[in-house]
């Protein structure tokens, strides 16, 4: 379950970084948050490989 924590901890920072940047304009917190998305991306396609492997392994 360690993958759960790993997806809801990117989603708590990248919520911070994005109510700063739409609510207050911080643009270095946008660009925080492009960061953390593309973190998120690269988390869910090696989740998507797992549970692929794991599938074809069953």
């Amino acid at each position: 379950m360690s993958r759960i924590d790993d997806v809801k901890n990117l989603v708590s920072e990248l919520e911070v970084d994005l109510e700063k940047f739409y609510d207050k304009g911080n643009k270095a917190a946008g660009t925080r948050a492009r960061k953390q998305l593309q973190d998120l991306k690269k988390l869910s396609q090696e989740i998507r490989l797992e549970i692929q492997d794991q599938k074809n392994n069953a």
